[in-house]
């Protein structure tokens, strides 16, 4: 009991439309810049280049993953530090320097027979619009620009680096009834 009244605070925020939405959603697909990071970018003196990520948002991917979610990354830039994170969290699937994201999602949507509908997005920038204003779920993090927010069926109460990615997945896993079980299945003290 005492879980369904943290969860339900947690998500206090969140209209029931939402997870009216998320029941749908067999895809959790996201921008990468701005979304899993704060999108900066930092470089040394070699050109090496260094992202932040938030641990929380890697983590909720495995348990997408155990409930049959497929997990993917559409971005813009091309990165090598990028797809190793995308790699080491173990995304279905992963693009880079994509510069036309509506079109790469149909073709990924045709490979995977999914309809528009079934898909959940993330996205901050501009060239995020054209995934975010067809899909089942578009959602935004706090700080995306405001004229995205506008197209987005929701903007998460955190920020691109912060934790978004993992309020998504904890909706998505909340509204197939999953959430709640996961936690009191990973909380109880028997070892």
């Amino acid at each position: 009991m005492e879980t369904e009244k943290i969860i339900s605070e947690y998500f206090a925020h969140v209209p029931e439309e939402i997870f009216e939405r998320a029941k749908s959603i067999k895809v959790l697909i996201t921008d990468i810049d701005g979304v899993l990071t704060d999108g900066g970018i930092i470089y040394d003196d070699l050109g090496t280049e260094y992202k932040k990520y938030n641990v929380k948002d890697g983590l909720i991917v495995y348990y997408l993953r155990k409930a049959k979610f497929l997990v993917g990354a559409i971005t813009g830039r091309a990165s090598q530090v990028v797809e190793n994170r995308c790699e080491e969290l173990k995304f279905d699937f992963h693009y880079h320097g994509i510069k036309d994201k509506g079109k790469k999602l149909a073709e990924i949507l045709q490979t995977l027979e999914v309809s528009m509908e079934e898909v959940a997005y993330i996205g901050d920038d501009i060239i995020d619009l054209p995934i975010l204003v067809n899909v089942g779920l578009a959602v935004a993090p706090a700080d995306a620009l405001p004229y995205v927010k506008r197209h987005c069926h929701f903007v998460s109460s955190f920020n691109g680096g912060a934790g978004v990615f993992r309020e998504v997945g904890d909706i998505l896993l909340h509204a197939r009834g999953q959430l709640i079980p996961l936690i009191e299945t990973l909380a109880k003290k028997e070892l």
